[in-house]
Formats: C-alpha cells, structure tokens, sequence
C-alpha cells in the first residue's frame, strides 16, 4: 500500500508538537494499515468492523483526552482533533464511533458523574469492553436532545440502564 503523505497548504505542522506529531503519524498508520483495506466491504455488507474496536482501544483512542486514572491517553485537545481528522480520513462512521463513546458517552460521565460512576464506567469504555450510545432522535423533537422526555412529561436525557 502507497504511504499517505498529507497536503500542509498552511504549514500548520509547523504549529505542532514532536508528541503531537507522532500521535497523528501513528493514527495515520493505523488508518492506511487496519481501515481503508477493509472499510468498503464492510460497507456493502452494511456491517460495522467491530475488530477494530479492540485495536481502536489498544491504541488509547477511546476517551483519549481523558486522564490516565481512568486508563485514558490524556491526550491534549489538539491530538485528539489529530485522531479524529486521521480516522475520517479512513471512515466516518469510524470516526464517529470514537468521538460518540469519547465525548457523547465518556465525557459526559467524566463530567457529571460519580467517583464511583467513572471508576467504574470509564475504564471499561476505554478498554473497548464497554460501548456507549447516544439516542439523538425523539418522535415529538426530532434531533433536540433538550427535548428527550421520559414517561412523566421532564424533558432532558435520562439514562436507563435494565441490568
């Protein structure tokens, strides 16, 4: 497979860090070596390459700005923009899968949740052992997550886990 050389109209790699770099390069690997052979036949089958999670979670993309107590990279902001600009380089379903259980799924537990919430919740995500969801779509409000109302009429999104 021919190495990927990206354009740089802009020089903005200049603006970037040694880490940043080979964070980005590294990606940039992964992408040409694990997703872009396999990505169209998954297509036509219509099926997501679940393999790759696993690899995904190797490389510490899952929650990757998040801390390492958690077992997250604790990547910098402009290193996980890097991941994510490499992984749509590849595909965008798979780009979204990692910012869906990065920032729809595990931030918000970072954020928001218990200490005994996110030492449970985080590393499991992180590891890939765990997948996380976000519902956009509510019969009477469309994509507004504001709108998202359980059974009693409160609007805002409500977590329900059965088991």
């Amino acid at each position: 497979m021919q190495k990927f050389d990206g354009l740089d109209y802009f020089n903005s790699e200049s603006l970037l860090s040694e880490e940043e770099i080979m964070i980005r390069n590294s990606v940039r690997e992964f992408v040409s070596q694990e997703i872009i052979p396999i990505i169209e036949q998954h297509y036509r089958e219509g099926k997501f390459p679940l393999d790759l999670v696993d690899k995904m979670a190797e490389l510490g993309l899952l929650g990757a700005n998040l801390p390492q107590k958690y077992g997250c990279a604790a990547l910098n902001n402009v290193a996980y923009g890097l991941v994510m600009q490499e992984l749509e380089r590849g595909d965008s379903a798979i780009r979204s899968f990692v910012s869906v259980q990065s920032a729809l799924v595990m931030y918000p537990i970072f954020t928001f949740g218990s200490e005994d919430q996110k030492d449970y919740w985080l590393p499991l995500l992180c590891k890939g052992d765990k997948i996380g969801c976000f519902g956009l779509t509510e019969p009477d409000f469309g994509s507004n997550p504001g709108g998202i109302s359980d059974n009693s009429g409160k609007t805002g999104l409500y977590g329900h886990r059965n088991n």
